[in-house]
């Protein structure tokens, strides 16, 4: 699936990546606590949070994590989104819950992340 993809089927708005909504994304996960995102497989993935601060930025880039959507409408301010925009991470926002957010792009195909071994 891609990250187009994502954001037409969540009704999300692009915060910064708008040029890298054709990445692959292959897993889905949906936590606020990030130490929970480290227990996860990380690559062609995309988070689903609605912790707005520099540690979820810092964690995706740390998984090899392409994509971070807000959810409940939450938006990180300006330094977050110049963070990810370096990390060259796209960011989404969009007003579904996290709940109905995961369910709608597992409903499309997107599963899961693994858990480590």
């Amino acid at each position: 699936m891609t990250v187009e993809t994502i954001k037409t089927i969540l009704n999300a708005d692009v915060l910064c990546g708008e040029d890298r909504l054709d990445r692959e994304v292959h897993a889905a996960c949906g936590s606020d606590m990030m130490s929970d995102v480290l227990a996860f497989v990380k690559e062609q993935a995309v988070l689903l949070t609605g912790l707005v601060n520099p540690q979820a930025v810092r964690t995706a880039e740390m998984m090899d994590i392409s994509c971070i959507v807000f959810v409940r409408g939450k938006r990180p301010d300006g330094d977050i989104v110049a963070l990810a925009e370096r990390r060259k991470i796209v960011l989404l926002c969009t007003k579904l819950e996290m709940f109905s957010a995961c369910g709608l792009l597992y409903s499309n195909g997107l599963k899961g992340g693994h858990l480590k071994k």
